[in-house]
This record gives structure tokens, C-alpha cells and sequence, in this order.
């Protein structure tokens, strides 16, 4: 009796990808950071005229999350750590955790092991709620020293 197709053997499951293409993503992430840091290094925040100001602190005089982060990376890139935690310490502790999810996904790309970037909600909440206090901690006087 002939054999029906749906009873055919199934095909194997197909081994990783070459190990270039499972570096490109993250190889073209890390190069596009470097780059965005690069022309920070090189082009300086903390003359006027380089960068736009945050729109929140035209408008308000409230500094947002973000403030300082240019000056920041700048001070980051110089290797001034002081000064770039003392421009915005969010930022300084966001590029520490984007090293090591960068190394993470570089060492999972060589082992042919898929990187998953699933967050849970509550973690989206919290990092809500750190940047909501830093902000309003930076903006009162007791606070200044977060201040950029």
C-alpha cells in the first residue's frame, strides 16, 4: 500500500544559522551605539548651539529623566565618570546595563542561542517608576545633587 503524504517522515529540523549572520544584529546594534557615542565624544553638549534643548525644561524649568544625558555620555566617553554620573547617574547606570545585555546577546549569538527580549510589564512599571522619582527627586532642593 502506497504511503499517504501526511504519513511521510518529517524533514529535520534545521541547524542554527552560519555564525555571521547570528552576529550581524547585535554586531549592527553595538555599531550604531558606538556611533551615536562617537559623535557625542566628538561634538560637544556642553557648547550651545550643538544639540536641541529638552523641550520639558524650555517650557517648565523641570528637568526631565533624560537631561543631562548628552553631557553625560560626553563625560562618559572622556572616561570622567564623576562628572558623568554627576550629569545624569540614570544614564550612567543605563549604558552599565546595556554592556551587559550587549555582552549576554553576543555570547548567545555565538552559541547559536536565540536571544528572547521579553519583558514582563511589572519591570516596564518599575523603570516607570525610577524615572518618575529621579525626576521629581532631581527638581527639589534637596535633590540638586541629581540635578544636571
Amino acid at each position: 500500500m502506497p504511503s499517504s503524504p501526511s504519513a511521510a517522515t518529517p524533514a529535520p529540523a534545521p541547524g542554527p544559522a552560519p555564525l555571521a549572520r547570528r552576529l550581524a544584529t547585535p554586531l549592527a546594534t553595538l555599531a550604531g551605539v558606538a556611533a551615536a557615542f562617537a559623535y557625542v565624544g566628538t561634538v560637544d553638549p556642553n557648547e550651545p548651539g550643538h544639540y536641541p534643548v529638552c523641550p520639558l525644561l524650555r517650557v517648565t524649568g523641570i528637568y526631565c529623566p533624560g537631561c543631562g544625558g548628552l553631557r553625560s555620555a560626553h563625560a562618559f566617553i572622556h572616561g570622567d565618570l564623576t562628572t558623568a554620573a554627576g550629569a545624569n547617574a540614570m544614564a550612567v547606570i543605563g549604558y552599565g546595563i546595556f554592556a551587559v545585555v550587549m555582552l549576554v546577546w553576543l555570547i548567545r549569538a555565538v552559541r547559536g542561542v536565540p536571544m528572547r527580549f521579553a519583558v514582563a510589564p511589572a519591570w516596564w512599571w518599575s523603570l516607570g517608576a525610577v524615572g518618575l522619582i529621579f525626576s521629581v527627586i532631581r527638581n527639589l532642593p534637596f535633590g540638586s545633587a541629581l540635578a544636571p
